[in-house]
């Protein structure tokens, strides 16, 4: 029943709802990757039955949780920074020493990347070589 109040609540105020497939289609993400997210308790939306409702928070909460994503961070880490965004403005609130350790971390995932690529290009061009 609280679920429908919240749905209630949220059209008395005239508070703009989305759907879970117009969520999806305008983030560009799928309706499991919704369901995923909400079952994670990074996204609330309001329920009208077996209906899902996106507020305009959980709007921006995929909007951040996406750009966290792009960023690097993990979905534990993500909740964290939407819980301090919540609290400190809209956007993801990062500290210099948040920032460089992630920047250091994506870098070594790049350094490994590139040694795989180079050693699967090594061997493809055995590969070539060989079938010569």
């Amino acid at each position: 029943m609280q679920e429908n109040h919240g749905f209630e609540s949220a059209h008395a105020r005239r508070e703009p709802l989305t759907s879970i497939g117009k969520m999806a289609r305008e983030f560009k993400v799928s309706l499991r990757t919704l369901r995923f997210y909400e079952d994670r308790g990074l996204l609330h939306p309001l329920r009208n039955g077996v209906t899902r409702l996106y507020s305009d928070r959980d709007r921006h909460h995929l909007q951040l949780i996406l750009k966290g994503r792009r960023l690097g961070f993990t979905l534990t880490e993500i909740s964290t920074l939407l819980s301090e965004a919540d609290a400190n403005g809209p956007e993801l609130h990062l500290a210099p020493d948040q920032i460089r350790a992630q920047i250091d971390h994506l870098e070594r995932q790049r350094d490994s990347l590139d040694q795989a690529i180079a050693e699967l290009r090594h061997v493809e061009t055995k590969a070539v070589q060989t079938s010569l």
